[in-house]
């Protein structure tokens, strides 16, 4: 993912601001946003019904794209590797595997 979301900032960096970590605030701003979009289908039509309606899960499913797409903004605005975030993972999995 986060080689498609280089691939889409290089297409478009005439037009969009650069990847920076400047920019990382802003990214997770929209992020959050695009949480608020997964958030309002699930509170105004419950998850049963957003989770096996197939129209609704297509929204829903689109927005939880966005959010992923902004993170991988995130990761990239901050120089955060697939190789880092996969060991800093693998740590506070096995953390929480231990903690009750």
């Amino acid at each position: 993912m986060l080689g498609m979301q280089r691939a889409l900032q290089e297409k478009y960096k005439d037009k969009w601001k650069p990847i920076c970590p400047e920019r990382g605030k802003d990214q997770l701003l929209w992020m959050v946003g695009e949480i608020g979009e997964v958030i309002d289908i699930v509170k105004k039509h419950g998850g049963e019904k957003a989770s096996a309606e197939t129209e609704l899960r297509e929204r829903l499913i689109e927005e939880l794209a966005d959010v992923l797409m902004y993170y991988n903004d995130v990761l990239l605005c901050y120089g955060i590797s697939a190789e880092e975030l996969k060991k800093s993972y693998i740590g506070k999995f096995e953390k929480n595997m231990k903690r009750w």
